[in-house]
């Protein structure tokens, strides 16, 4: 059975999105991108142009459950909260598109995609490269996006190992 997953790092100015299928323990790549805002725009019009985007990811690549990396705390507050709130446009979107979304902390991610939580952005991409067999290193936020929905699909397959090592199964997801 094949899952569609879409990935997300959330931003105010560049929005990295990505696509990948999990067919048992393989990872496929599918496809990925950024969204760019109009410098200078105000933060309601950025916010618009995220979600536009989204829906139009959404309905092109048709994923069935997505992954959005949560907000970190920053040492500006004004940067954070607007982080906070292109997060919020984009979960919004996920959402109204009736999208599962399941969220994952940096720390997560890195620790699911290279084995550490404190690896580097190039080490990350270098994985993301390598785990879906690219030819190329996708530009940075895409490479991110990438590897939030390798973390979900990560996640969830060891969620469902779990549940399988003790006699249960899941089915159209729920307990059987």
């Amino acid at each position: 059975m094949s899952r569609r997953i879409l990935g997300i790092d959330p931003g105010s100015r560049i929005t990295g999105f990505g696509v990948i299928d999990v067919v048992g323990s393989q990872r496929h790549y599918v496809a990925s991108g950024c969204i760019r805002t109009p410098q200078g725009a105000p933060l309601a019009e950025r916010l618009r142009v995220i979600a536009e985007h989204l829906f139009e990811v959404i309905e092109t690549y048709r994923p069935q459950e997505a992954a959005v990396e949560q907000v970190f705390v920053n040492v500006n507050p004004a940067a954070t909260l607007m982080l906070g709130q292109a997060r919020g446009a984009v979960v919004t979107a996920l959402v109204l598109r009736q999208l599962p979304v399941a969220e994952y902390t940096a720390l997560q991610v890195k620790q699911s995609v290279v084995g550490h939580g404190k690896a580097p952005k190039e080490q990350v991409q270098a994985m993301v490269v390598r785990l879906l067999s690219l030819s190329g290193t996708p530009q940075a936020d895409a490479a991110d996006a990438l590897a939030v929905a390798l973390a979900h699909a990560n996640h969830s397959h060891d969620a469902l190992a779990a549940l399988s090592s003790q006699g249960l199964r899941v089915k159209g997801g729920r307990l059987v």
